[in-house]
């Protein structure tokens, strides 16, 4: 039963991630074909965004009520609709539309997963499921690929992961009864006491230093990710082919290295894995800055900063119940997902309309800047935590 429920959420990992990439891999075959430019990306980008932090913000209170389970199989669901939905769309506006469901079925998933796991299951796990969530993602640009060039468009590469998702939907709706007897085995589940409001989870001690460390995280890696390739061939010469293999190399370090992780999460616990990981991603960081010629401190940098962003993301959540209680934990995971989406959404624009306007040499600075920030939050949290508990 438990390595049956276990395995059930890996695949739910998976599908987390399959549809990540797939607006970004497919985009530029898909406003040639609705006509539109090719920045409209960003309004369903945003739309998308926008649903994830409403769903996440709302999953303690959906959770208590319907359980982890049953949360995380009609997400799914609705996700699965909604890119069924992306698959039969012959304009904007049906994308934008079908965006809405996307949203708000990817954030409630993602809070509920990360809490129940967070509860439940010990370190190395929560580093291999995020490990496998990078698998998903780099499944499904396979996929789109695959039908682009095979002349099968982009509605059929869209059209093939909402089965899938589909799928999962009818797995994880079946294995209902695994998650009421896991929850079964503990004191606390998700059905008791009341919802955590906004106002209350951040009066919590140390909750607002948790919720800027997650906003600098993402908003590194996202950044790190979108403008690495740019950075590369416009400051420091690199070929197109080279920097594009470098910045993917950057996903790969982070999804390797959540799975080396996995080994050690235990050993170390949350607090030195993510003390490592920004010290580790700060010195990639340096590496970038470093005014060499040649190309090789960039890249390795690059790769470098990958590793240390590894175990943060995965660690944050893993030690979320136990900073604040097993009882607030579903609260504040879901504050933090939000948190998280707003870093991705608006940062690394924001730093295109910075580099716009001055120099995308300023690339490797503005990362050592967020990973100051999470070093200097992160500590402070721990500081708070444990002067709350003293």
């Amino acid at each position: 039963m438990y390595s049956m429920l276990i395995v059930i959420i890996y695949l739910a990992f998976i599908s987390l991630g399959l549809p990540d990439s797939l607006v970004g891999s497919a985009w530029p075959v898909m406003h040639q074909e609705l006509g539109v430019p090719m920045s409209y990306a960003g309004i369903i980008t945003m739309v998308i965004s926008a649903g994830t932090i409403i769903s996440s913000l709302l999953s303690d209170r959906l959770t208590r009520r319907l359980g982890a389970g049953l949360v995380t199989a009609i997400s799914v669901l609705m996700t699965a609709v909604a890119l069924f939905g992306f698959s039969v769309s012959g304009a904007f506006w049906m994308l934008v539309a079908w965006s809405i469901p996307y949203g708000l079925g990817a954030g409630a998933v993602d809070a509920a997963l990360n809490n129940y796991v967070a509860l439940h299951y010990s370190s190395r796990h929560m580093s291999w499921l995020h490990c496998f969530w990078g698998v998903g993602a780099s499944i499904s640009p396979y996929i789109m690929s695959d039908c682009l060039t095979g002349g099968r468009g982009w509605n059929s590469g869209y059209r093939i992961v909402s089965i899938l998702q589909i799928v999962l939907t009818a797995i994880l709706f079946f294995s209902l009864p695994l998650w009421k007897n896991r929850k079964a085995e503990h004191e606390h589940d998700e059905a008791k006491g009341k919802a955590l409001g906004l106002g209350q989870a951040v009066r919590i001690k140390g909750v607002w230093q948790v919720l800027v460390t997650f906003f600098a995280y993402c908003s590194l890696e996202q950044t790190a990710g979108i403008w690495a390739s740019s950075y590369l061939v416009q400051y420091r010469g690199t070929p197109a082919t080279t920097a594009a293999r470098f910045a993917s190399l950057f996903y790969l370090g982070i999804t390797f290295g959540r799975f080396l992780c996995g080994f050690i999460a235990d050993k170390f616990g949350d607090r030195k894995m993510i003390r490592m990981g920004i010290v580790i991603a700060m010195v990639g960081a340096v590496m970038i800055l470093l005014p060499i010629n040649a190309d090789v401190s960039a890249l390795v940098g690059l790769i470098v900063v990958g590793f240390g962003c590894a175990p943060i993301y995965p660690s944050v959540i893993h030690s979320t119940p136990s900073n604040f209680g097993k009882d607030n934990s579903q609260a504040i995971i879901g504050i933090q997902m939000a948190s998280a989406y707003v870093g991705t959404t608006f940062m690394p624009p924001l730093f295109g309309l910075v580099a716009a306007d001055t120099t995308i040499a300023l690339y490797p600075g503005f990362l050592l800047v967020y990973g100051v920030l999470m070093l200097v939050m992160s500590e402070w949290l721990v500081k708070s935590v444990d002067a709350a508990e003293s």
